[in-house]
């Protein structure tokens, strides 16, 4: 069942930089896109005084650009280089391809895959990976190819699983509550392109139980943390949270359920906006243009 169609959006390009504060900087953006007939549809700009850092996404009417991307990349890459920039230029109407990870929990998968199918995440998903076969159900309505990987040897585990994104050319592998460790190397190699959910508002409650955690100290929020993966467990760099008010009679198990629209919620933020290239990474902190 492929995802159903909406009215067509505005075919946009996404130039993304990030670099060192400098005077003149936004003015050689701008007379670049000026001198080659580009029309701004949305421009974000943030500095970091702390860092003395620079941060900018535009996005540009693609059919007000009389070049191809290629030749844009070859002519913007000299002010680039003037101005020591990290920087990318996509094409909106380009699809990524995604994973989805799941363990036993259905919510998060089933919740991405709906949005998905109704348009509202612009994406392929190709494939869908779990450890456990209650996930077949999923993958079968949605008609999405999904595989079963035995975890009772880990190292053979991730091993396919490796081997599967790289099969399927994924761009970006979303843990939707996938609940496993994902070994260093693996979080290495997907560095910026895997996000994680994880059931509670972090830095508070990484781990394990987060709810029955946040239930024993008897918090008054919880909430749940969208964040990209790294090598160091629930300390990656956070894209998105979302936070939910509780009080003392409420249960663990309260918790858990309530929690839910936290998850599912966070989850499909922090994808939508690495899908629009609205995040950026700079060490353990990102930059989002929500």
């Amino acid at each position: 069942m492929s995802n159903l169609q909406q009215a067509p959006s505005q075919s946009t390009y996404r130039l993304v930089i990030d670099c060192p504060d400098q005077t003149g900087l936004v003015a050689a953006v701008s007379q670049f896109l000026t001198d080659h007939g580009a029309n701004i549809v949305e421009a974000s700009h943030h500095t970091d005084l702390q860092l003395q850092r620079f941060f900018m996404r535009h996005e540009i009417d693609a059919n007000s650009i009389a070049m191809s991307a290629d030749n844009f990349k070859v002519a913007f890459s000299k002010v680039a280089k003037q101005y020591e920039m990290n920087w990318t230029l996509n094409h909106s109407e380009k699809r990524a391809k995604v994973a989805l990870l799941a363990s036993k929990e259905s919510h998060c998968l089933n919740d991405v895959l709906h949005r998905w199918h109704t348009g509202e995440l612009a994406c392929d998903i190709p494939c869908i990976i779990a450890n456990h076969e209650k996930m077949r159900e999923y993958a079968d309505w949605y008609k999405v190819p999904f595989h079963f990987i035995d975890f009772s040897n880990k190292e053979k585990a991730f091993a396919q699983i490796e081997s599967l994104l790289e099969d399927y050319q994924i761009d970006l592998t979303v843990l939707a509550r996938f609940m496993q460790i994902v070994p260093d190397a693996l979080c290495r190699k997907l560095a910026g392109k895997a996000i994680n959910i994880h059931h509670s508002f972090l830095p508070s409650f990484a781990g394990a139980k987060p709810y029955q955690q946040a239930y024993e100290r008897g918090v008054k929020l919880i909430g749940a943390t969208c964040h990209y993966v790294t090598s160091d467990l629930d300390e990656g760099p956070i894209i998105e949270q979302e936070v939910l008010r509780i009080s003392h009679s409420d249960s663990a198990q309260d918790m858990v359920r309530k929690g839910k629209r936290c998850e599912v919620n966070a989850l499909a933020n922090g994808i939508r906006y690495h899908l629009q290239d609205r995040v950026i990474i700079h060490q353990n902190k990102t930059i989002v243009f929500a």
